[in-house]
């Protein structure tokens, strides 16, 4: 850009001339940039410990130790941009993501995990930096289909997984993060 500056600097006549020419040039370049930037970051997490004794198993809510898990999560996203939040429609998974939604003033949409392909693609078009809380046997899959490399679910006893799939133009990187979060 530099050179370019000072080569329409050294063939404008005038200062005046130059001065215009820069002032059209630099919107049109960076609105150019800011159209072409398809950089987005995708956050795959489990839901957080289920209560394994309730009544209701079939939709469990949180343990006391996943409610502490929860607002860790919270305030592990803290700084990350979040333009949108999903979750499945279970209480385990819904009460996972509201710490972060409400912190970050977001309302929680509901994907069908049935169907991760469709959702897989949903989001990779979307474009935007999004948070998914699912399950044990959903996120890596859900992970595998984003980054392109099929992946097994793991086992139901892990909670401290973050999966980080990062979009730059056409190129994938999938980073997985195990949190430091023990229960006390």
């Amino acid at each position: 850009m530099m050179f370019f500056v000072h080569l329409l600097y050294s063939n404008c006549m005038k200062k005046s001339t130059f001065i215009l020419a820069l002032l059209l040039f630099l919107p049109s370049a960076y609105l150019t940039a800011q159209n072409n930037q398809e950089d987005f970051t995708i956050y795959l997490i489990r839901h957080s410990e289920k209560d394994l004794l309730s009544d209701n198993q079939i939709d469990p809510p949180l343990t006391k130790c996943g409610a502490k898990r929860s607002v860790f999560l919270r305030d592990f996203f803290k700084e990350i941009t979040v333009d949108k939040i999903y979750s499945t429609n279970y209480l385990r998974t819904k009460n996972t993501a509201k710490p972060i939604a409400l912190s970050k003033n977001l309302d929680i949409k509901y994907y069908d995990p049935s169907d991760l392909k469709s959702f897989s693609e949903l989001l990779i078009n979307s474009k935007q930096n999004i948070l998914v809380v699912g399950h044990s046997n959903t996120t890596p899959v859900l992970a595998g289909l984003l980054d392109g490399e099929e992946k097994a679910p793991f086992d139901e006893s892990i909670y401290n997984r973050i999966y980080k799939i990062s979009f730059n133009g056409d190129e994938t990187k999938l980073f997985m993060i195990e949190t430091p979060f023990k229960c006390k």
